[in-house]
């Protein structure tokens, strides 16, 4: 048996399953949310998904197969191509949606800060899983905090200057998981924390622009009660809680021309992607919401269980990482569909539209099953070319 074949046999493939029917429902989701809309480029937008999907399997499998400890090397070119990518569609100012994080480049447009993620994700795994084998004074907690909070915030402050907010959101739960991992002292994470909290004050007044202010003030308006302008900025909130209270238990029905959505109330460039939640509910109520919920959430405790066989730190920070990414996605996304967030335009891992998210989505996923290839010394036992599968048992 070649050593190819065993790490193929030795790949968590309920994880794979998982992976690839949460796929398969966003396609079916995207076609729901598009099919009655005018634009060609709304209609086909699950073609287009189909032929990111293609990619990102190679991609997937690629990443799943190579030893992960590539990261080593190859973690600061990903995490300065990320930044210097999200500089030049900052520099570009290629406007989308109020967002200046688009590049084009040829007939294909993607958003470099999905990469800038990717990357910090890999860097900081690297600095707080492996740098303190090159020398004792990276084992300080105070150098290591120090060090992961300067790798998290450059990109923040870029995809922050975006306009970007949901994006730039994401870091902070991902800083948090990942140093918590990382055998950071919890009295230092409580100290950033605390220093974190006194600066959203500052942050709000200072640092958001006005069309984001008033996303929040709205939803805070909405949340107590208020009389807000359901055909201004209150529009897209008010349709979309519609949406999901119309579909009740069982929905109105997959393809139903007389929906929220299909009517056009819904905006109708962001239904595919950041409202595609909203479109889910009212097709097909809660059931089928509640088990797509469960489905992310499982994917999510496969990343967990995974960290807890990586060979080493730099493994199960990386699963950290990534869980923590998947879910201030569907915390956010879901979140804001039904109102209990603001709106700030995040997509739903696998499910909503878009290439870049969605390749970098499954290379992250296949970070995580390479972590599981190669646990517990397998790459040695593998180059050894044992003659049984016993050996990839934890």
């Amino acid at each position: 048996m070649t050593p190819l074949l065993r790490k193929l046999l030795g790949m968590n493939w309920f994880m794979v399953a998982n992976m690839f029917a949460l796929i398969a429902f966003g396609i079916a989701a995207i076609y729901a949310a598009g099919w009655m809309k005018e634009e060609a480029s709304l209609v086909n937008a699950w073609n287009r998904q189909m032929v990111w999907v293609g990619v990102g399997t190679v991609i997937f499998f690629a990443a799943s197969l190579i030893d992960y400890s590539w990261v080593g090397w190859g973690a600061i070119p990903v995490y300065l191509c990320g930044i210097v990518l999200s500089l030049l569609a900052l520099a570009a100012a290629e406007s989308i949606h109020g967002h200046e994080s688009w590049l084009q480049l040829g007939p294909v447009r993607f958003q470099p800060s999905q990469i800038a993620v990717a990357g910090t994700i890999l860097l900081v795994a690297l600095l707080l899983g492996g740098l303190h084998h090159v020398h004792p004074f990276f084992r300080n907690p105070f150098v290591k905090l120090g060090l992961a909070a300067g790798c998290c915030i450059l990109p923040f402050g870029i995809v922050l200057a975006q306009g970007d907010f949901g994006s730039a959101m994401v870091f902070l739960p991902v800083a948090a998981a990942m140093i918590l991992v990382g055998n950071i002292p919890f009295r230092y994470m409580i100290v950033v924390a605390l220093i974190g909290l006194s600066a959203v004050p500052w942050a709000f007044f200072f640092g958001l622009e006005p069309h984001q202010k008033t996303r929040i003030t709205v939803f805070m308006d909405m949340l107590s009660g208020k009389p807000v302008d359901t055909q201004g900025d209150a529009y897209a909130a008010h349709y979309i809680i519609q949406a999901v209270g119309s579909g009740g238990l069982a929905g109105k029905g997959f393809l139903e021309p007389k929906t929220i959505n299909n009517l056009g109330f819904i905006p109708k460039r962001t239904a595919i992607n950041d409202f595609i939640f909203a479109v889910i509910a009212e097709e097909w109520g809660f059931y089928v919401t509640a088990a797509l919920i469960a489905g992310l959430a499982l994917l999510l405790l496969q990343c967990l269980f995974i960290a807890l066989y990586s060979r080493d730190g730099l493994g199960r920070i990386l699963c950290a990482g990534v869980a923590a990414l998947f879910f201030a996605h569907v915390f956010q996304h879901v979140g804001m569909n039904l109102l209990i967030m603001p709106i700030t335009g995040i997509p739903l891992p696998f499910i909503s539209y878009g290439g870049t998210f969605l390749l970098i989505c499954m290379f992250l996923c296949g970070m995580v099953q390479s972590i599981w290839v190669h646990r517990d010394g397998a790459s040695q036992r593998i180059a050894n070319a044992g003659p049984s599968l016993g050996d990839f048992r934890p």
